[in-house]
C-alpha cells in the first residue's frame, strides 16, 4: 500500500526532474535562469544552515558551481552561428540523468543489502553496498549513452559515484551541524532544493571546469 507520502515524493519527484529536463534542453537562456534560481535558493538554504556559524567556506561549496555552470553555459555550450545560438545541453542533461541514476539505485541497492556503512557518523543510510550497486547502474546507463566511446563510459562511471556521494557527505555534515533532517521543506516529500541538489555540486563543478579548459 502506497502511502500519501510516498505519492506526494513520486508526484514532486516527477515534477521536479520535468521541470529541470525542460528548462536545460529548451535553451541557453531558460537553462541558466533555472541554475540561477536554484542557486539563488540553495545559497538561502545554506545561509540558513549555517545561522551563527562561520559561513564562507559553506557558501562557497554553492556558489562556485553555481558561477561554473553558467560560465559553461554561455562560453562552451552556446554556439553563434551567425545570427542564431546553437545551444547544446547534452553534457548537463546527461550528467543530470547519470546523477539520478546513481542516486536511485544506491538508495534501492543499499535499503536491500547495505550492511556496511560508509561514514555512519555523517550519513548513517550510505553504504558500500549501496555505493556499489549505484556504480553499476551508471556503468549500464554511461554505456546506453556513450557506447561508442569506452573511456567516457568509465570515466563517467567512476566520476559521477565519488562525486556525488561527495557532495551528499559534504551537505550532510552541514545538516548534522545544524542538527535538523532536511536544508528546508520546499519539496514535499524531498526536502529543500539544497537536499535535490547536493549530488551535483562537485560533479557539475569538475564537469564544467573539464569542458571550459579542454574543449
Amino acid at each position: 500500500m502506497i502511502t500519501k507520502e510516498q505519492k506526494n515524493r513520486l508526484l514532486f519527484g516527477i515534477i521536479f526532474i520535468s521541470v529541470i529536463c525542460f528548462a536545460t534542453y529548451y535553451s541557453s537562456i531558460s537553462c541558466s535562469i533555472l541554475f540561477a534560481i536554484i542557486g539563488f535558493i540553495c545559497f538561502y538554504e545554506m545561509w540558513l544552515l549555517r545561522r551563527n556559524k562561520t559561513k564562507f567556506i559553506a557558501l562557497s561549496y554553492i556558489v562556485i558551481p553555481f558561477t561554473l555552470v553558467q560560465i559553461l553555459i554561455w562560453q562552451k555550450l552556446s554556439v553563434k552561428i551567425y545570427n542564431d545560438i546553437n545551444w547544446i545541453p547534452n553534457p548537463i542533461l546527461y550528467l543530470f540523468v547519470l546523477t539520478w541514476t546513481f542516486d536511485t539505485f544506491a538508495y534501492v541497492t543499499g535499503v536491500k543489502f547495505g550492511k556496511t556503512k560508509i561514514m555512519p557518523s555523517i550519513s548513517p543510510k550510505k553504504s558500500w553496498e549501496g555505493l556499489i550497486g549505484g556504480i553499476i547502474f551508471t556503468l549500464i546507463i554511461a554505456f546506453l549513452i556513450y557506447r561508442d566511446d569506452l573511456t567516457t563510459v568509465l570515466f563517467f562511471s567512476i566520476f559521477v559515484p565519488f562525486s556525488a556521494t561527495l557532495g551528499d557527505f559534504i551537505e550532510s555534515y552541514y545538516k548534522r551541524q545544524a542538527q535538523v533532517k532536511d536544508s528546508s521543506n520546499l519539496i514535499p516529500g524531498h526536502g529543500g532544493m539544497l537536499d535535490r541538489m547536493d549530488s551535483f555540486l562537485i560533479s557539475i563543478s569538475i564537469l564544467s571546469l573539464i569542458i571550459i579548459t579542454t574543449a
